[in-house]
Order: structure tokens, then C-alpha cells, then sequence
């Protein structure tokens, strides 16, 4: 995004998609918990290296990459943030000092920082956690706008495929050396990837939808999805391109898989 635009921003002040974070040296103790609330409603805009009142006071010049890294490894330590999320950093010159800018979307899931629900509520972050019907509430609304995250309590994981499983964990070690997911069990990373949910009002629980989609078998998907097929199979030397239909299934299983 462009310095003009995100000067813009931050002149209209911190409200329900905008925080700042002065983090000069080190990443505010609260910085996770705005990014749980964003994720959990409407998404955001996240600034490091403004004040409360948008004014620049920009990021010291030793600390940069360690924030960067900082910001990154929490962001996919699931004891920080569950589950993970990757974001980016947008590192920005204004008025002579680096600040950094982070677009965090809405989320399809409910995320948790160390453990608590955080929403967003004006220019605040709201722990929820312990309020049974805001917590509800906001289940529902996910549920509701993201159709994969249905839960399927029958399916077991013994219908998924290991193979796709033990190729995410690869690309995770691949990103990250010491990437949970190295270590976790199957049930382990499905909930660590928002893809293994309990709705907290039925108190159902089980794999999601999105993660049959991602790394079912063929006769779970046919079974959760019975209008789920393959469009077109065109073998050409030793090349398979495969055509699902998208309009089902989405980008998520051409991206784990392709």
C-alpha cells in the first residue's frame, strides 16, 4: 500500500480496523491480542512505531529485524496464537523513521491469544473468553459467513489421507525448521490449523469441512460433498492436470496439494 494512503489512515485515528503500537524496541505485550481481535471480526490495519495519537515515532533502527522476527514467530507459535496465521510485514519510511504496517483480514476462524478470545469493540480489544453468549455469538457468525468451517463429528481420521498430511507437515519444516506441526499428531495439527472444531453451543465437535476438502480421502469428500466432482481428467505425456469444480471446493485443496 502506498506511504500516501497509509498516511491517510492513520490520520483518521485508531477505531474498530485501525491500532497503533509505538513498539520503538521491542513488540508491545498487548500487540497479539489486537491481532486476535482483528482476525475475530472485521480485520484491521495494524501500525508499529506510531503513538496513540498517530503520531510517528517510528521504530529503532537496531530493533527492526528482531520485531520482524519476533512478530513472525509468534505469529505461528499456536501457544501465541491458535490457530497460527501468517501475515506480513510491510516495512514504511515516513517522516525519516521506519514503521511497519500489517493488514490482518477477517478470519474465517475463531482465534485464541495465550489461550483467551479476544473481539474488537471500538478502538479496544475485548477478552470474551469467560462470556458464554458473545463467545457463541461469534462462533455463529463464522459458521454462518464461512461455509468450511461445518462441522462433520462423524468423520474420522482415519478417512483422511496420510500423505497430504505428511506433505504439510514437509512444507511447514520447509518454512520454518522448528514449525510445530513437526511434532504434533494428526488431531493435533488439524486443530492447530482451525481445521479440527467444537461448536461451544451443541458442543459438537470434529473435522471442519475445509479440512475433509483439504486432505480427505475421495470417498469422504463424495460423502460430506455428494455434488463434489471431477470436471475433467486430461493425462498428457506423464503430466495429470486434474480439473475440479471450483465453485465447491475453492483455491484451499489445489493449494495443499498442487
Amino acid at each position: 500500500m502506498k506511504p500516501e494512503k497509509l498516511s491517510e489512515i492513520i490520520s483518521g485515528g485508531e477505531g474498530l480496523t485501525i491500532e497503533f503500537k509505538q513498539s520503538r524496541t521491542k513488540l508491545n505485550r498487548d500487540v497479539f491480542e489486537t491481532v486476535c481481535a482483528f482476525l475475530n471480526r472485521n480485520g484491521g490495519h495494524l501500525f508499529l512505531g506510531v503513538d496513540d495519537q498517530g503520531g510517528i515515532v517510528g521504530i529503532e533502527p537496531d530493533a527492526i529485524e528482531k520485531l520482524r522476527m519476533d512478530f513472525v514467530t509468534a505469529m505461528n507459535n499456536p501457544l501465541k496464537i491458535c490457530p497460527t496465521f501468517y501475515l506480513t510485514i510491510e516495512a514504511i519510511e515516513m517522516e525519516g523513521k521506519t514503521i511497519f504496517h500489517i493488514l490482518v483480514p477477517e478470519s474465517s476462524q475463531v482465534h485464541r491469544c495465550n489461550d483467551r478470545i479476544f473481539d474488537r469493540n471500538e478502538d479496544g480489544d475485548l477478552d470474551i473468553t469467560d462470556n458464554t453468549n458473545l463467545v457463541a455469538g461469534l462462533y455463529n457468525r463464522k459458521q454462518w459467513s464461512y461455509t468450511e468451517n461445518r462441522i462433520f463429528p462423524y468423520a474420522e481420521l482415519s478417512e483422511l489421507n496420510p500423505d497430504l498430511l505428511i506433505r504439510a507437515r514437509k512444507m511447514a519444516a520447509n518454512e520454518r525448521s522448528d514449525h510445530p506441526w513437526k511434532t504434533m499428531n494428526d488431531l493435533e495439527l488439524l486443530k492447530s490449523a482451525g481445521l479440527y472444531l467444537k461448536d461451544p453451543q451443541s458442543d459438537k465437535e470434529g473435522i471442519t469441512l475445509a479440512g475433509i476438502l483439504i486432505f480427505g480421502k475421495p470417498e469422504l469428500i463424495l460423502a460430506a460433498l455428494p455434488h463434489h466432482r471431477t470436471d475433467a481428467l486430461l493425462r498428457k505425456v506423464k503430466c495429470i492436470v486434474i480439473a475440479y469444480d471450483y465453485s465447491v471446493i475453492g483455491w484451499r485443496l489445489a493449494q495443499f496439494i498442487f
